[in-house]
């Protein structure tokens, strides 16, 4: 569905959302998987790369943005179910589009992926919605707590049917497990088929990441504070949430395939700090020389990433044929002019920029794409 651009918007989340797509774009799409700078590559395991930081910043700020678009609807008790019909339509929508698309790409149900990206998003946006609907901050603190260290207690300590001890092994920790009961393992992640990295127990703890966003949007929405005052609380707020993850991570590691409850607080940490430092930067201090270049993607964020994924796979099966034989776009504008890793690298820069210009038209034209 397209709608014209609302006149307000709170411009350092734009930014900072734009600024996060584009780098989901970029890490997900190197011209040759063969060939990835490390610090764009997720960790192995435990640990985290920049690239991990990427999927927990945007749902942190869909919980943000659930505060921006909502807070004055819901002051309404009469609006509260179309609210939330309205947020189980969009969720709805974002995991159907996930499934159609392996469908398109890889016709057959016999291994279509049930968890995924668009689905974990879709489903902490549904129930972030019904929880900032329905709930008070309080409320919401006390599960946020919950969900943590309830997830705490069940990846460490609850046994693994088969495997005995509870452990945090990729195919043997409870959350594999589960999902291999629940979806069964011809319907989980292609490299692996023995879990998931976006698995179903692992979407408690991305929903207190969800939370996390609500509670920094509450705060910054809120008129009670100069601006001054907010920013300074958001730094302290998001340094004292990185240093407990890093705490937490001795002996519940940081770990992003896992969603551990100190790769929740971590990286929540840092991302309310990147977003304080976008407000006081853009909408504190005015400074709006360079917004230009991550707002289009931050307006239509989803139609970009679900573009991301159209646009290779298509665009990588055009061939040429040459005296070398049969050459796709990147083996021949790329793979000839740099070495391996920046051959891959260009590829994936060239492909955010191509987005970009798609996105900028609809940024021009005032058209927002909505699921």
């Amino acid at each position: 569905m397209s709608q014209a651009l609302p006149a307000k918007r709170l411009l350092s989340l734009d930014i900072f959302r734009g600024a996060t797509v584009a780098a989901m774009i970029l890490v997900n799409n190197p011209g040759d998987w063969g060939h990835i700078y490390p610090p764009l590559e997720h960790s192995v395991w435990n640990g985290c790369t920049p690239t991990d930081l990427i999927f927990p910043s945007f749902l942190f700020i869909v919980g943000v943005s659930i505060v921006y678009a909502m807070e004055s609807k819901k002051e309404t008790p009469a609006n509260h179910t179309k609210m939330i019909l309205s947020a189980l339509r969009r969720a709805l929508i974002l995991i159907i589009i996930s499934l159609v698309t392996q469908l398109i790409f890889h016709p057959g149900f016999e291994h279509l992926r049930f968890p995924g990206v668009l689905q974990r998003i879709g489903v902490v946006f549904f129930i972030c919605s019904v929880l900032y609907i329905k709930t008070s901050q309080k409320t919401r603190d006390w599960l946020f707590g919950i969900l943590l260290i309830g997830y705490y207690i069940m990846m460490c300590f609850v046994p693994v049917p088969g495997f005995g001890h509870a452990n945090l092994e990729p195919e043997t920790n409870i959350g594999a497990w589960v999902d291999r009961l629940v979806f069964t393992e011809n319907h989980l992640w292609s490299q692996s088929r023995t879990w998931d990295p976006e698995g179903l127990l692992g979407t408690l703890p991305a929903i207190a990441t969800g939370l996390f966003g609500i509670r920094v949007g509450s705060w910054l929405k809120g008129k009670q504070h100069d601006d001054g005052t907010k920013v300074s609380w958001l730094f302290i707020y998001g340094t004292a949430a990185a240093v407990a993850g890093l705490a937490w991570g001795l002996f519940f590691p940081i770990n992003k395939a896992l969603w551990t409850s100190s790769f929740v607080l971590y990286t929540g940490g840092l991302a309310t700090m990147g977003l304080a430092f976008c407000y006081w930067l853009i909408d504190v201090q005015g400074y709006k020389r360079f917004s230009g270049i991550f707002i289009p993607f931050g307006i239509n964020a989803i139609t970009a990433y679900v573009l991301s994924g159209y646009i290779p796979h298509y665009l990588y099966k055009i061939t040429f044929h040459t005296a070398s034989g049969e050459k796709n776009i990147y083996q021949l504008a790329f793979e000839p002019y740099f070495s391996p890793v920046n051959a891959s690298l260009a590829a994936a820069v060239a492909l955010v920029m191509l987005l970009w210009v798609i996105m900028w038209v609809l940024y021009r034209k005032k058209i927002i794409i909505k699921v």
